[in-house]
């Protein structure tokens, strides 16, 4: 990457401050662009969950995964929670989504709690395993809710051959006027659910597989306690990449802990931080880790900012991690900061080799939280920070009573916001869409086919306040 005119900053940047220049391309499709990292952790897209529990889950690990990316499941969710859940992605299906199952006894209110959970917004209805009715939310409306799904299931169903190819799913759906259909084996037992839509990303996407042909999933452990267990249980349960996590990753503590997982000897890339500076990056990736996670403050829960001064403008905090990295043969991720798909393309033209998205995965089906409404109507999720008086409480469930009242005291992040769930954009997969096509085009707009080129070529320039506005769309008239 190079500024426009070869005019390095004088101070800081974040997202907002710059601006990437096209350039000559002979990259004519955005579909010629190859978004796989090539940090190790096998993602066909750049895209990392964060590990906060109110938007890792099994139900985002799976779709994200599926689709290409990596869910980091949090440090902390006990470990033998975290282990099932490992073997859970491990056993889903590479193409086809996993259904919700009913019962014909099921009521419609518990009915309506689950299919609320997943974005095609239906349920399947199994009797001695094989599917003998679909429910759809609508199908479900002004119903009395103790009412059995079996009443009001429809049992004319269209189902899809296991065997079929995305574009016959996707042929098959829309001959028989259909938008989802249970996906059934020879025998005529429930294999998935496939929508049209979903037919058509399985024809875009790789899925981000282990060599066994198995959904990846990350994990995360902390850097107290006893890591060396957790780290153990954690790879000897399949986690793909083990995951570091601490809000000051510059400290002697991190540092111990990375060269003490490291000597476990993982298969896996170790993952460390989070650092804004040269010089922490390298301490990581001498201490034995693979990645470093860049970011300080920017994320949308944390008050570190505000409450400590500390932290670093994301932009220059990647540019300069990445080139130290690069350097010692290894990567960064950019952790936090991004709201917008331009956000994510500057991230990988600074040289991350994945970017770790939270708040903007909170509000959607997918993430693990119930989903409220508010009294306008509008569907949300709760999200809170991981150094939140709620995160921090939770944390320390096994303290006494007073240690648990001294560390309430401090806290950096919000405990409760709602993310809104757009009602155009309702799941994970809808977001990862709008994130890959505009990376996608940045890519083209650089002339590149890969994240490396793109990287290389990518021409980026500074911008006042004003130049950021021009660029915004506008909804309405002025």
């Amino acid at each position: 990457m190079q500024f426009i005119h070869d005019a390095e900053p004088t101070h800081d940047l974040t997202y907002d401050d710059v601006f990437m220049v096209p350039r000559r391309s002979d990259v004519t499709s955005r579909l010629d662009v190859d978004l796989s990292s090539h940090d190790g952790t096998g993602t066909t897209i750049p895209l990392v969950v964060a590990n906060m529990t109110a938007i890792s889950g099994r139900r985002m690990a799976e779709t994200v995964a599926r689709r290409g990316g990596l869910a980091v499941l949090p440090q902390d969710i006990p470990t033998d929670v975290v282990t099932e859940v490992i073997a859970w992605v491990k056993t889903r299906h590479l193409v086809h989504d996993t259904p919700i199952v009913l019962a014909p006894d099921t009521t419609v209110a518990d009915a309506l709690v689950l299919i609320g959970k997943r974005a095609h917004g239906a349920a399947i209805v199994v009797d001695n395993a094989r599917p003998v009715g679909i429910v759809t939310q609508q199908d479900l409306t002004e119903v009395d809710r103790f009412t059995q799904v079996a009443e009001v299931m429809y049992t004319e169903m269209v189902t899809l051959p296991a065997e079929f190819t995305p574009e016959e799913a996707f042929n098959h759906l829309v001959e028989r006027r259909r938008r989802v259909a249970p996906v059934v084996a020879a025998d005529g037992s429930l294999v998935g659910i496939q929508t049209r839509a979903g037919a058509v990303r399985a024809g875009l996407y790789t899925p981000a597989a282990d060599a066994a042909g198995h959904l990846r999933v990350a994990a995360a452990i902390g850097i107290n306690g006893d890591f060396r267990a957790k780290a153990t249980a954690l790879l000897e349960a399949g986690a793909d990449t083990l995951v570091i996590d601490t809000a000051h990753g510059h400290q002697d503590k991190m540092i111990e802990v990375v060269h003490a997982v490291r000597a476990l000897d993982p298969k896996v890339p170790i993952v460390a931080g989070n650092v804004v500076t040269e010089v922490g990056t390298r301490a990581l990736l001498e201490a034995g880790a693979d990645i470093v996670k860049v970011g300080v403050g920017p994320g949308a829960m944390c008050t570190t900012r505000m409450m400590t001064a500390v932290g670093r403008p994301q932009f220059s905090a990647v540019l300069e991690c990445a080139a130290a990295a690069r350097e010692l043969g290894k990567h960064v991720w950019a952790d936090g900061g991004v709201r917008h798909p331009r956000d994510v393309a500057l991230a990988l033209a600074a040289g991350a080799s994945n970017v770790m998205i939270g708040s903007w995965f909170a509000g959607t089906l997918e993430s693990p939280g119930d989903l409220h409404i508010d009294p306008d109507g509008r569907a949300y999720k709760e999200s809170f920070g991981m150094a939140s008086a709620r995160a921090v409480k939770q944390r320390t469930v096994k303290d006494s009573a007073y240690d648990r009242a001294r560390k309430a005291l401090f806290e950096e992040g919000i405990s409760s916001a709602r993310m809104y769930v757009d009602p155009e954009r309702p799941s994970v997969e809808d977001v990862i869409d709008e994130i890959s096509s505009g990376v996608r085009s940045s890519c083209t707009y650089a002339g590149a086919r890969t994240l490396a080129q793109f990287h290389e070529r990518a021409l980026v320039g500074v911008q006042s306040a004003a130049g950021y506005a021009e660029g915004r769309p506008l909804h309405q008239s002025w």
